[in-house]
């Protein structure tokens, strides 16, 4: 009887086990990379994946931060980077990193929940600890990719479903509504665009020459700061040097940009820092936007070029019938701020990635503009 009910004991011991082990979540499929084709399905590339109601990043998949983000009506973003075994990307002072191929780039948009049916406007405080993303507190909206194949980058959106367990590709783009409340309390019905691929390459179009599209984020400038890791606050360039993602990087001060919300930075450096991130990309000596005159990525410093008594290259609607690209003293006079405030699709700045006016950051721009010296331009 003693050893029967040992042997009972056992077995069930055995059996808890086996029950344990069938309830724990299976582990992900390796990160798939793609050289050729559209997947239908995030999943299929198993960068991201949901399991016991949290967004998880998969082996070998580090999250990333920027110092400053690019704004798209207020939606949070969880940036992840995934190379293939013994890969490295290529340091670049002025142009993002030079990743090689079987990179995989990721950006989640999302927003923390609020009542009912609301999203919040709020503050982007970035992924958890783990990097990953509790479901219940968050609503998720796209994930898009950028793939480093042989012939080039490619860039592929994923709209997630009302479940929160999928995205599926959406190459021609989609309209997501969502009811935005703030802090008071106030709602205000949206509806969030994801870019169709056109869209996307329009934007990560950086050298109008080529055509070709390329990272924007992930520059030198904007990764050159110190984030949260599990063993501890680091560097993010160095941080990326010791997993292996990041190869040889200079002596020496590299180049950084503030934070644009960092009020105790110099209001200077926040300006241009937000000015470049947000438009640089095409205002600059290669961009789509060259031709305009108005170079607005950091490593432009020439009063006119960066619009100050610049004369518009277009007249008309854009300019909101003001004379100059920036007066300075006078934000009120600038075109650059008149179509900062606009949500005219025929006149706002950025033409893309927003449906809603970035109220702290066009009152920096103000502020930086109302902080120059005072110019009659033309005079």
């Amino acid at each position: 009887m003693a050893l029967h009910r040992i042997f009972l004991g056992v077995a069930g011991l055995a059996a808890l086990l086996i029950l344990a082990a069938c309830a724990r979540t299976p582990a992900p499929k390796p990160v798939h990379f793609f050289a050729e084709g559209m997947p239908e399905r995030l999943s299929d590339w198993s960068v991201v994946y949901v399991a016991e109601g949290r967004l998880r990043l998969n082996a070998r998949v580090l999250p990333y931060d920027l110092d400053s983000a690019l704004f798209t009506d207020y939606a949070h973003k969880l940036r992840t980077v995934w190379m293939p075994e013994g890969a490295s990307a290529r340091y670049q002072a002025d142009e993002a990193l030079d990743f090689p191929v079987g990179t995989i780039i990721s950006k989640t948009f999302y927003y923390p929940r609020g009542e009912g049916d609301t999203v919040l406007r709020s503050d982007d405080a970035g992924a958890e600890a783990d990097g990953g993303l509790t479901l219940g507190k968050v609503r998720l909206v796209e994930t898009r990719l950028l793939v480093r194949r042989e012939s080039g980058w490619i860039a592929l959106p994923y709209v997630w479903n009302a479940e929160q367990s999928e995205a599926r590709l959406m190459r021609t783009g989609d309209l997501v509504p969502l009811t935005l409340a703030d802090k008071d309390g106030r709602r205000q019905q949206i509806e969030y665009m994801v870019p169709d691929e056109n869209q996307c390459a329009g934007c990560h179009g950086v050298d109008l020459k080529s055509k070709q599209i390329f990272p924007i984020g992930p520059k030198a400038r904007h990764l050159n700061h110190d984030v949260a890791y599990a063993g501890g606050k680091a560097n993010q360039l160095q941080h990326w040097q010791e997993v292996g993602y990041l190869g040889e990087v200079p002596a020496g001060e590299l180049p950084r940009n503030l934070a644009w919300n960092d009020v105790q930075a110099p209001l200077e450096a926040r300006a241009r820092s937000y000015l470049d991130i947000n438009c640089g990309h095409c205002h600059s000596q290669k961009g789509a936007a060259r031709t305009s005159g108005m170079w607005l990525d950091s490593n432009t410093h020439d009063p006119l070029r960066v619009g100050r008594c610049k004369l518009p290259i277009a007249a008309g609607q854009g300019t909101g019938n003001r004379a100059w690209d920036i007066v300075p003293g006078k934000p009120d006079d600038s075109i650059l701020t008149y179509r900062m405030e606009s949500t005219d699709p025929g006149v706002m700045m950025p033409e893309l990635g927003r449906s809603l006016v970035h109220e702290e950051g066009v009152e920096l721009i103000r502020q930086w503009i109302a902080a120059m010296s005072a110019q009659e331009c033309g005079a």
